[in-house]
């Protein structure tokens, strides 16, 4: 399968300046890049690194740019108002953090990370205008919907730092066209104002052709919401912002329909073993294999298959039955972050009160009679003394765990 056949059946095509989209068969170099307002990305950014991903998959050389400069501004695209002033050695450390999460999804592939910080420090301020600004259109700027919105009678203003963000990044792309052979650059839908910019700047400069392409947000069809850190609960690719566990929850309890759309986005897995999963799925829902497969290769992808592996030994010991001797001491760590914990040498009683999942002695023991709580699966009619790993069950989803 080409790359334009490969990206076409996953959903990944928005829009594109390509007349004829089999022009990205033939391997180039492309980048792509995210500015660092917060020291992870989310899932929103995933779906863009997944159609990284199949770019190098079919041999295209990648350049992967965390905007350290840019993200100084903020891209104000989507924003009803300015954006609060960003502190340089925060920006720096959110560069580390996304420079890390590039490392691990695009890990055993062959890629370069950039720092657009680097030759925009280098930069003179008139030179950058009489050079770079006398090329771009106001009207071109102004046209923008953001803009319109911004500077209109009910709009909150804008800034110029803000209103030049889209110059800021189009010559990110003027200068990797021109240092390291850049001829496209990939992007999520919401970037393709701020592209275009670069490949007109390089039309203009260089004389050259670049490309733009971009990707569809992704969207919750139950809800009709977006994935990305800006929408309430999002999912972030950092573990100590979206625990491993709850970030393959996540997959694991995402619907039928949604779930059909995203193994396309979110996994390698190739046509004929996707379209298997949903047919299987449809004929089978309620066994959720179609999520759990979902679950299993983007959990793969973001923290690994030995975290993955653990998260899924967890899941089994809460919701399928299997005892808690089965987990080792990372299992039980993992555990520990998702539940409250409560140290050895106590009863069933105090650990239940201590914990929170019940307010008083006395309802704890009610519980007990009532043949409410479970210790390790099974039912206790009485107190009991707790000297070894124990996990204690009120109900259906109220967990303790005795370590």
């Amino acid at each position: 399968m080409t790359l334009s056949q490969e990206l076409s059946w996953r959903g990944f095509i928005n829009q594109t300046t390509f007349t004829d989209i089999t022009d990205i068969n033939e391997p180039r170099t492309f980048y792509f890049g995210v500015d660092p307002s917060a020291p992870s990305m989310t899932i929103g950014n995933l779906a863009a690194m997944m159609l990284c991903r199949h770019f190098v998959d079919h041999g295209h050389k990648a350049i992967l740019l965390a905007g350290g400069a840019t993200g100084m501004i903020g891209d104000p695209d989507g924003k009803k108002q300015e954006r609060d002033l960003r502190d340089a050695e925060v920006v720096a450390r959110n560069v580390e953090g996304l420079a890390s999460q590039f490392r691990q999804i695009f890990r055993g592939h062959d890629f370069e990370v950039v720092n657009n910080a680097d030759w925009f420090s280098q930069i003179n301020y008139i030179d950058f205008l009489h050079k770079i600004g006398k090329h771009v259109s106001m009207t071109q700027l102004l046209d923008r919907d953001f803009v319109q919105q911004r500077i209109g009678e009910s709009g909150t203003g804008i800034s110029y730092g803000e209103f030049s963000y889209a110059l800021i990044q189009g010559y990110d792309f003027l200068h990797l066209y021109r240092e390291k052979g850049a001829t496209l650059q990939l992007a999520g839908a919401d970037q393709w104002g701020n592209s275009v910019t670069g490949v007109s700047l390089i039309r203009k400069l260089e004389g050259g052709v670049a490309h733009v392409l971009t990707a569809p947000l992704v969207i919750n069809k139950q809800t009709g919401v977006k994935f990305g850190k800006s929408e309430g609960g999002a999912i972030w690719l950092d573990p100590q912002k979206t625990s491993p566990y709850k970030f393959y929850q996540f997959w694991l309890n995402c619907d039928d329909e949604t779930s059909e759309d995203l193994i396309k986005i979110y996994t390698l897995l190739d046509q004929e073993t996707v379209e298997a999963l949903i047919e299987n799925h449809r004929a089978n829902p309620g066994e959720r294999a179609l999520q759990k497969t979902l679950a299993r290769e983007v959990t793969d992808i973001v923290h690994g298959r030995e975290r993955r592996e653990s998260v899924e030994r967890v899941t089994s010991v809460l919701f399928g039955g299997d005892d808690i001797a089965t987990l080792n001491e990372s299992d039980l760590d993992e555990l520990a972050c998702e539940i409250p914990t409560v140290d050895l040498d106590t009863t069933v009683v105090a650990a239940l009160v201590d914990s929170g999942v019940v307010e008083s002695n006395s309802e704890a023991r009610r519980l007990i009679k009532n043949n409410a709580i479970t210790i390790n699966g099974a039912k206790i009619a009485t107190d009991l003394p707790l000297t070894e790993v124990t996990l204690l069950k009120k109900g259906k989803n109220n967990f303790v765990l005795v370590r």
